[in-house]
């Protein structure tokens, strides 16, 4: 369904994209968002996603809970130098490499 979504409706795919299911119990399911806005484009299509949901997993008694986490859904764009930087974290002698290479990472 999200990939119809994606060729169908590309703004709505982009706001839901970074959602997040995460089971409580047997009947409870919790919807982590990352921003009221794309809580409003989730809105639009809550009702057939939820549909298409509760009939893949064979269970209509599911109950949704929603819930804001701006923290752990955060997306961040990793330029080289971010992925260099964290690599040196990992393993200091690539800094070494990169003094005596000089590479351009810009």
């Amino acid at each position: 369904m999200l990939m119809q979504l994606r060729t169908k409706d590309p703004f709505v795919f982009n706001a839901i994209k970074s959602f997040k299911l995460v089971k409580i119990d047997e009947k409870l399911v919790q919807v982590q968002y990352p921003s009221e806005s794309a809580k409003v484009e989730f809105d639009k299509i809550s009702g057939e996603f939820f549909n298409h949901f509760k009939r893949k997993v064979n269970n209509y008694a599911i109950k949704i809970e929603y819930k804001q986490d701006v923290q752990n859904l955060k997306i961040e764009v990793l330029t080289t130098k971010k992925k260099f930087e964290r690599f040196v974290e990992i393993n200091p002698l690539l800094k070494d490499l990169d003094d005596l290479m000089k590479f351009d990472l810009t």
